[in-house]
């Protein structure tokens, strides 16, 4: 299961920039994770977006309505007999890695000024 995981996760990374919605292309968008059901019937796609919650949430909505297309492109290019319903889901774990990322850069940033 963690290896159609992964696969699906890399495809439809690719698939992505072959999108046309603007909601799609309007940021920065990044497949956290996919998790897949034992039966193969539904995989959940974790998105999330450098420029925050929000456009996030409105790039899930671009890839609901780009879903039929999605999976049709997922089942040419990895073989499957049957391609698992897509359920698209907002998530700001990119955003808050950002935030850390800063902090920790404005805290390096203060102790190079003290030493």
């Amino acid at each position: 299961m963690s290896r159609t995981s992964e696969d699906i996760m890399r495809e439809i990374t690719a698939i992505l920039r072959t999108v046309k919605d603007p909601r799609v292309t309007a940021g920065l968008l990044t497949i956290v994770r996919v998790d897949v059901t034992n039966d193969m019937s539904y995989a959940t796609v974790y998105v999330s977006a450098m420029e925050g919650f929000e456009t996030a949430k409105n790039a899930v909505k671009g890839l609901v309505s780009a879903q039929g297309y999605i999976r049709r492109e997922l089942g040419l290019a990895l073989h499957l007999r049957h391609v698992p319903e897509l359920r698209f889901i907002a998530d700001d774990s990119t955003e808050y890695s950002f935030k850390i990322s800063k902090k920790l850069n404005e805290i390096e940033s203060g102790a190079n000024k003290h030493e």
